[in-house]
């Protein structure tokens, strides 16, 4: 689609060990990608979450630090692997897809492109990241672990970064205005990042019990990847 695509599936292709790789890359991607890409701007809005993690993970300001980077970089792994699947000609999960096949797409506004990778992020990869993390450290994902207690405590943070994000990329994806009034505000409105991390970790918890029935647990992750989908296609409708 663009022509330093080769060089964005190049950089995905390492694999981070800690959060300053995992920067390092999406530092990579976003020296690539041009304004009129719509990946850009998913890229530097994610940047500046795992940014804000970093803040938190090195001065100790989490009960458990050392859990909270490795779900950061676990987690951003899921998201390295479906743009290194759809640059290399496969097939990304739908609920990606949907972002990556419009990433061109000059009538759509930055916002829009930063929030369905973030709705994909977090509605399909999350739940994923949390359940095996906890499955390797034998730890149950339950409400009111520390672990459930450190996942929360970054909600207020993030929550100020898309409200930010909101006000800086509210443009089309080459920097024109946007209509004063339009559609895209109320799903802008309707989106919400908190309670989207908390129905991750509800997820999580249902995986984990599920996980002894193969058939329930691979179709409760197809099914998300369905409805998941379907919220990117509906942040992405083109706003007039």
């Amino acid at each position: 689609m663009f022509p330093y695509d080769p060089d964005l599936l190049a950089a995905v292709q390492t694999t981070p060990q800690t959060i300053a790789d995992v920067v390092a890359i999406m530092q990579a991607i976003d020296s690539h990608c041009i304004n009129g890409d719509g990946l850009k701007w998913f890229n530097l809005l994610y940047m500046q979450v795992t940014q804000a993690v970093e803040s938190r993970v090195n001065p100790n300001g989490f009960l458990n630090p050392a859990w909270m980077a490795a779900l950061d970089v676990d987690f951003v792994g899921y998201y390295f692997r479906a743009l290194e699947t759809s640059l290399g000609g496969q097939s990304a999960p739908g609920c990606w897809q949907a972002l990556f096949a419009r990433r061109n797409q000059t009538e759509l506004a930055r916002i829009q492109f930063a929030l369905a990778g973030m709705n994909a992020h977090i509605n399909h990869d999350l739940p994923q990241a949390v359940l095996a993390l906890c499955r390797a450290d034998q730890i149950e994902p339950k409400h009111g672990t520390p672990q459930y207690t450190d996942f929360t405590a970054l909600n207020s943070t993030l929550d100020g970064l898309i409200h930010q994000a909101e006000i800086d990329m509210h443009l089309r994806l080459l920097g024109d205005a946007l209509p004063p009034v339009s559609d895209l505000d109320n799903k802008i409105a309707a989106w919400s990042l908190s309670t989207s991390r908390e129905v991750a970790w509800d997820n999580a918890e249902l995986l984990w019990r599920l996980a002894d029935i193969p058939p329930a647990f691979n179709t409760f992750l197809a099914s998300l990847d369905v409805t998941t989908a379907l919220a990117s296609e509906a942040l992405l409708i083109p706003v007039p």
